[in-house]
């Protein structure tokens, strides 16, 4: 009889050993559709690479991860849906999302549950300083904004700026500009005029920009999508070629480039990602990434794959009674693609950036 139930119950028990453990979850929310979507789309990419990167060297302790994704159409109601949709199935980390506006609707649901935000792109200053459930791998706008006034300023001897932004984004758009008029101030420059949008497929750019060419500035600074940055800096370059332009790096996507055509030449950005380095391992990414998602990966596809690497990685080195925010914080520096970066004790990044220029189709740093 023994021998009987020993012949049933084996194979139950081995049956069981050599089930595959349920793949751990993790969140991914960005705009995935609209004029967006080139953003939202790119941070997908990077960090699924990640993920798949990690699942073929065995997963994390011998357990697959998998990459829950929702798109948060860069819409606020939307996006808190989609949050609750995570957090309900007790995800303990998203990564995203991709925009400022976006973390600020989100952000009460999120520092209301167990779940953690990391974001690869969102840089607003109202979220610095903060110990909430929210971190980043990318620093905030004071940094972008103020090394684009300086070398504005100091470097090309530039004292009168005007401004257009998009005020969907406004966390982010307003953030931006405050820094940068801040700056210039300080610096004895002057912002000869401030204006607003709505961003939309039947938004016209053109009234807008003629009233920033008619206060002979002398330079038009941009803070916006991709999308709207490359029809704003085709009606400048319509009416007044040659004008100097500056963006913010939210537009610094291909698709700006592509998008704009002769009218991105020359165009001044501040940014993280410097597409002419040649490190061995940004060279890995860059084939990587082309041979999975046939584009290129832009800032938004680095940062996108730099996240889910933070994450994954701490998800391996936690501790049993650790949270992902304990062992991120306690982890402090991790290794990006191009760069070390450092996350403080609010889930502040800190991370190199510098000027760069479009010359012939190609973001090329000049500082």
């Amino acid at each position: 009889m023994r021998t009987i139930i020993l012949c049933l119950v084996l194979p139950v028990l081995l049956l069981g050993a050599c089930q595959k453990k349920e793949p751990y979850p993790l969140g991914f929310v960005a705009g995935l559709s609209g004029r967006v979507a080139d953003l939202g789309v790119a941070g997908r990419n990077g960090a699924q690479l990640a993920v798949e990167e990690r699942n073929a060297a065995g997963g994390i302790k011998g357990r697959q991860v998998a990459l829950v994704i929702r798109d948060d159409e860069q819409r606020p109601e939307t996006a808190r849906k989609v949050a609750d949709e995570l957090i309900a199935q007790n995800i303990e980390l998203i990564i995203g999302p991709m925009t400022s506006s976006m973390a600020m609707a989100m952000l009460p649901q999120i520092n209301a549950s167990q779940s953690l935000l990391l974001s690869p792109t969102v840089t607003a200053t109202d979220l610095t300083g903060k110990d909430d459930n929210f971190l980043r791998v990318v620093s905030d706008t004071s940094v972008y904004a103020v090394k684009s006034a300086r070398y504005q300023f100091e470097k090309l001897g530039l004292r009168t700026f005007s401004v257009i932004y998009d005020a969907d984004n406004a966390a982010y758009t307003e953030s931006w500009a405050k820094d940068f008029q801040r700056t210039i101030s300080n610096l004895g420059g002057k912002i000869l005029q401030v204006r607003s949008f709505r961003s939309g497929p039947n938004t016209v750019f053109l009234p807008l920009v003629k009233e920033l060419l008619a206060t002979g500035a002398d330079s038009l600074l941009i803070i916006s999508n991709a999308v709207d940055s490359a029809l704003i800096c085709q009606q400048i370059h319509k009416l007044a070629a040659g004008q100097i332009v500056a963006m913010s790096e939210w537009a610094s996507t291909e698709r700006f480039v592509e998008l704009a055509g002769p009218a991105a030449e020359d165009a001044i950005v501040s940014q993280f990602l410097d597409r002419t380095n040649r490190s061995e391992a940004y060279l890995k990414f860059l084939d990587q990434y082309r041979r999975r998602f046939q584009q290129e990966p832009g800032f938004a596809g680095l940062a996108g794959y730099d996240a889910a690497k933070v994450a994954l990685e701490a998800l391996e080195i936690r501790g049993a009674d650790q949270s992902l925010k304990q062992a991120i914080i306690a982890q402090k520096n991790f290794q990006g693609v191009q760069q070390r970066l450092t996350i403080n004790r609010f889930g502040d990044a800190d991370r190199n950036s510098f000027i760069a220029r479009v010359h012939n189709g190609q973001y090329l740093p000049v500082e």
